[in-house]
């Protein structure tokens, strides 16, 4: 910088408009803090010794940000600028000492006397001191009516609470406060525009102690004031933008509607949707027919004054008619009325007439909730007298805001849509009740997620009195999560009548799963299903009440709880295999446990119980806690499980399975080891016609089963290795078993006309509704199913 360049340029107005790096080190802030402002912070007169006026002295000093002195003896030239204005350079002292004209002076007594800016220097209790000549005019009162009198006193500010917050904030914090637009109450006559820009600073005196605030007023015009309602406007529109539409619920993207227009916008809002829209439903095309009912889905009013509501939130009624909000409707136009004590169309509505009146709204403006043609709800939007009338602007913020908050209610309907149609696929695909087994009672917890519609529960009586319990899930939601969770399902129940071992069940379904998704990737690219990757979690366990023995697997699922019948409880937390459909390539392990008399096996997905609820026991304590009482009925227990929850069940379905094992009755089952001779056919087939007979089965299926154990055994015998054992278990049907110790596996062959043998697989198929083979670790075992006469299915010895 040169010696001729200023440290600070005033203008003619008092306002500093150019600031050298020195004079920002100076005072402590940068040129974008102090550009705009007034200079009276920074810059005082030095008076000269002897001189008690100083009118004609031309030093300044200069004070930094805390208001100590950052440089003196500065001198002030006049500076012509290229319009013919005159403009203030405040340059430091030649160093020779030689003096500069005085001009300081005359700067000072310009912003007192010729500057546009009022400034008021206020005390700390934001009482006047002094006012420029400016400041006067606006009060429109003589200085003796001024003096004394608190800021917001003299000026009829609209929003005084907030003017006087601005000035408290900047005696407490020193921190000048930039320009902000402030109104004016519409009986005030001193100025063109009733938009006036408000800054303010602290006044310290040499030694940092606080003096007051000098509040500065101008007079923005009304481009000015267009300037600040616009962007007061945008101001709004992104306020819409970003709080509207955060939730997939109606109601609640409403309510955020009315709290963003709420008052930055209006002084009241109400806001109401088509009934059908809030279900899900397509939203009717407009005109909308009168009598279409609209749910009052959100309201605000500045202040809190809920209690002014017309008719409270939630209520559905149709909009009375004549009236501009049914208009609104009718041709998808909005409405701006003038309210008032004579205005007609009140009378057809006194509830809301009462509403208006108490409220005080002067003003109305109705806008149609549209979206492609179809009519998605209403926005009443209000402002009492001293906010204004609403105008084109506000005509424009209002529509743009309409717009998107039709998108983002539209957003959520089809949501709501899709998440119906899941949870009715869902419901329909799942079980509706579990089959009765005499030694296994279940109950199940089903609790849909807000946003899961894949999880899955399933009880299935295998051959062999044997049970499997079943609880999966598929990740996702919507229509295509519940179909694929369909689909798994019809999988699991294909390969359990298999009899697979539950590891080797999963191994094989987890086959089905990395299918379906090679499937989807192959879908069309356009095609947003294709971008959504496929995965499940599953437990299996298989519990056999003549052993006891539960074999559990699990696919990535929460690990089984076991609470015994002495009180205690257990996370059965064995190794587990990946998710099904997972890039995972580790395998599935089973693990097999021996349960006692009365044990309870647990099956649940992992947003069940959360480690810790609010005010509840997490985890393992709520279950132990479940689980005290153990002799209770499983239901009541699933009921205290979803009390426990308190509501907080998160977005994926909240599964529990529960299962109390009981022995198997002893006097409906026989066993005997089969000499492995040909001679052992004829006594195995009389072992079992009197078994059948004191168990009083009726002579036709008796008969059909004696042919089916001679069939059996003879291959046991025949093909098998020795030793052979045949069961037979009658439960809701017979069932007939022939174990042996090979491993080689029958296979049903239709004989021709000349054979001598190979029907017996398909004599037994003939006979009985179902068969199968079951592999163990000792061999296999050859089992049939036949149906019993009702009358004779629960008779025993």
């Amino acid at each position: 910088m040169t010696g001729d360049d200023p440290l600070m340029v005033v203008d003619g107005a008092g306002i500093v408009v150019r600031l050298s790096r020195q004079a920002e080190g100076l005072i402590g802030r940068g040129a974008e803090e102090v550009l705009g402002l007034p200079a009276t912070p920074w810059l005082t007169r030095t008076a000269a010794p002897g001189d008690r006026k100083a009118e004609s002295d031309t030093e300044v000093t200069l004070y930094d940000a805390s208001g100590h002195v950052a440089a003196t003896g500065l001198q002030v030239r006049p500076l012509a600028n290229r319009d013919g204005s005159l403009a203030w350079a405040v340059h430091q002292a030649p160093a020779t000492g030689t003096r500069a004209p005085d001009a300081g002076g005359e700067m000072l007594r310009a912003l007192f006397t010729r500057a546009p800016v009022g400034l008021h220097i206020l005390d700390t209790e934001l009482r006047i001191v002094s006012a420029n000549v400016a400041a006067q005019k606006m009060c429109d009162a003589p200085p003796d009516r001024v003096l004394g009198r608190h800021f917001t006193d003299v000026h009829s500010f609209t929003s005084a609470g907030e003017v006087e917050t601005m000035l408290r904030a900047v005696l407490d914090s020193g921190e000048p406060s930039p320009e902000r637009a402030v109104r004016m109450a519409p009986g005030d006559t001193t100025s063109r525009s009733r938009v006036k820009g408000l800054s303010a600073f602290r006044l310290e005196d040499s030694q940092g102690a606080v003096l007051g605030v000098v509040a500065a007023l101008l007079d923005v015009g009304e481009r000015a004031a267009e300037e600040a309602k616009a962007r007061q406007g945008l101001r709004v529109l992104n306020s819409v933008r970003k709080c509207v539409g955060r939730s997939l619920d109606v109601v609640v993207t409403c309510q955020e509607l009315a709290d963003a227009l709420v008052p930055a916008f209006a002084d009241g809002a109400v806001v109401e949707v088509v009934d059908a829209v809030v279900r899900g439903e397509e939203p009717p095309l407009g005109p909308l027919d009168r009598r279409v009912p609209l749910r009052r889905a959100a309201f605000r009013y500045e202040g809190g004054r809920e209690h002014l509501a017309a008719h409270p939130v939630g209520d559905v009624r149709a909009l009375p008619f004549p009236t501009p909000y049914a208009q609104a409707l009718a041709d998808l136009k909005p409405r701006t009325v003038v309210l008032g004590a004579d205005t007609p169309w009140l009378s057809t509505d006194p509830a809301r007439a009462r509403a208006v009146r108490a409220s005080g709204a002067q003003l109305l403006l109705a806008v149609p909730l549209t979206l492609r043609g179809a009519v998605v709800g209403l926005m009443s939007l209000y402002r009492n007298e001293q906010r204004g009338l609403f105008d084109e602007g506000d005509l424009g913020v209002a529509l743009e805001v309409a717009a998107h908050t039709s998108l983002c209610i539209d957003n959520a309907r089809r949501y709501i849509h899709e998440h119906t149609i899941a949870t009715t696929i869902q419901r329909y695909v799942l079980a509706p009740s579990p089959p009765v087994q005499p030694a296994v009672e279940t109950a199940s917890l089903f609790v849909p997620g807000s946003e899961g519609a894949g999880g899955f529960v399933d009880v299935l009586a295998l051959p062999g009195a044997r049970t499997a319990l079943v609880v999966g899930e598929v990740a996702g939601r919507g229509v295509h999560t519940a179909t694929t969770m369909g689909q798994l399902r019809t999988a699991l129940h294909a390969l359990a009548a298999l009899d697979l071992e539950p590891d080797e069940l999963l191994a094989r379904l987890n086959d089905t799963v990395t299918r379906l998704a090679e499937e989807r990737a192959d879908l069309p690219a356009g095609d947003p299903l294709r971008r959504q990757g496929l995965a499940a979690t599953c437990a299996y366990a298989v519990y056999d009440p003549l052993s006891r023995l539960c074999t559990i697997a699990r696919a990535g699922a929460a690990p089984p709880v076991i609470a015994h019948p002495d009180g205690s409880t257990e996370i059965l937390d064995h190794p587990s295999g990946p998710p099904l459909g997972s890039d995972e390539r580790e395998p599935f392990a089973a693990t097999t446990l021996r349960l006692e008399e009365g044990s309870i096996v647990a099956l649940r997905t992992a947003s069940l119980l959360r480690p810790q609820s609010a005010g509840a026991p997490g985890g393992m304590d709520a279950l132990q806690a479940v689980f005290a009482d153990h002799d209770r009925p499983l239901q009541d227990m699933c009921d205290d499980v979803l009390y426990r929850l308190r509501g907080d069940t998160g977005s994926a379905d909240a599964i529990l399975l529960l299962a109390r094992t009981h022995e198997f009755p002893p006097n409906r089952t026989a066993t005997w080891n089969v000499d492995h001779r040909p001679e052992a056919v004829r006594t195995a087939r009389a072992r079992a016609r009197d078994q059948l007979t004191r168990w009083g089965v009726d002579d036709g299926t008796a008969h059909a089963a004696e042919l089916v154990v001679s069939e059996l055994v003879t291959n046991a015998i025949r093909y098998g290795a020795p030793p052979v054992r045949l069961r037979l278990i009658k439960d809701r049907t017979l069932t007939c078993e022939v174990h042996d110790a090979s491993a080689v596996a029958p296979r049903l062959r239709h004989a021709r006309t000349v054979d001598e043998g190979g029907r017996g697989l398909f004599i037994c198929a003939q006979l009985t509704h179902n068969w199968g083979i079951r592999y163990t670790a000792d061999g296999k075992t050859v089992w049939t199913e036949q149906a019993l006469q009702e009358v004779d299915a629960h008779s025993a010895e």
